[in-house]
């Protein structure tokens, strides 16, 4: 091979390396699939799980310890986040996790991927995951806590959110324009701070986005695109989709005997010592029978209830 051959062919590989690199800022398909195998249910086009909507729902009555406790028991013993400032305080945040990650700006890396992006038609780095998110979706960023000239969500952007999700976020970083925000009906922010800067590059280059939809770190918890996201009382849960079912059913479950032995206590059938310690056969069974009894008023999933009976014992 000549010179002139030999470094044409090395300046496309070059080239074709640092394009593919840009590229793998998007997780791929494949590269999703794999990631998640525990997943057995449908896909997004993209691969990132979709939990059901209706299992979305039912999340919303779930507690954090209920969560909690389900996971821990299932091995996954550190995905709850906390300490966050929360934009609408009473809200719950329930929906299908996108993410993105971002890392502090060094200009060679954050023009690679910003050149890529412009070849395809995209703007600002701080909208790319915006755009690829559907409804029931909640955007997920790890933004390393970035606070002066650090927020990439204002009202402009958060507006943009809720109308592509109908959602909110759980952001690792400042948020600017909080009175702006405040006005967006349903869109609940879990947030680090507030500052009023705005993030401006190339002019300061203090961020950059490095992942969309591959795994990302929020506090001391691995997140993955498709995670159910729990937020309430300034406590986020990532739930894995495989595990979201169990969750919920767990978490109904455990209302009902709280409806049941309430229900009892008041009655004067049993104390509460019988009712706050493990249930006798008997209390299982007068348990078992209240919820066939009652199974067109509760309020849990008659499918639920019926297959809980199923599984029982007696």
């Amino acid at each position: 091979m000549n010179r002139n051959l030999l470094r044409l062919t090395l300046v496309a590989i070059t080239v074709s390396c640092c394009q593919a690199a840009a590229q793998e800022v998007q997780i791929t398909r494949s590269e999703l699939v794999a990631l998640t195998p525990e997943w057995k249910g449908t896909r997004f086009a993209d691969g990132r799980p979709r939990v059901s909507d209706t299992l979305l729902q039912r999340m919303k009555q779930v507690s954090v310890e209920e969560a909690w406790a389900v996971l821990k028991n299932a091995g996954y013993g550190y995905q709850v986040a906390e300490s966050w400032q929360v934009l609408q305080p009473d809200s719950v945040l329930v929906g299908r996790a996108v993410t993105a990650t971002f890392m502090p700006a060094r200009p060679d890396v954050w023009k690679a991927i910003d050149s890529l992006g412009k070849q395809q038609g995209k703007r600002g780095q701080n909208t790319w995951p915006v755009d690829l998110l559907v409804k029931g979706d909640v955007y997920v960023a790890d933004q390393f806590g970035a606070h002066r000239n650090g927020p990439t969500i204002g009202d402009n952007v958060g507006n943009a959110i809720y109308a592509r999700s109908g959602n909110g976020i759980v952001y690792d970083g400042a948020l600017r324009d909080i009175e702006g925000l405040k006005e967006i009906p349903g869109f609940t922010a879990f947030y680090t701070s507030y500052d009023p800067s705005y993030h401006n590059p190339p002019g300061d280059l203090n961020t950059m986005i490095t992942a969309i939809n591959r795994p990302t770190r929020i506090r001391t918890v691995t997140v993955m695109p498709g995670d159910v996201v729990l937020g309430k009382l300034g406590v986020v849960v990532f739930i894995p989709p495989h595990l979201a079912e169990k969750v919920c059913t767990t978490s109904e479950i455990v209302r009902l005997r709280d409806m049941f032995g309430h229900q009892r206590l008041r009655e004067g059938k049993y104390t509460a010592g019988q009712i706050d310690t493990r249930w006798t056969e008997e209390i299982e069974k007068d348990f078992s029978r209240w919820i066939n009894d009652h199974i067109s008023e509760l309020p849990v999933p008659k499918a639920t209830i019926q297959q809980f009976l199923k599984d029982r014992t007696w």
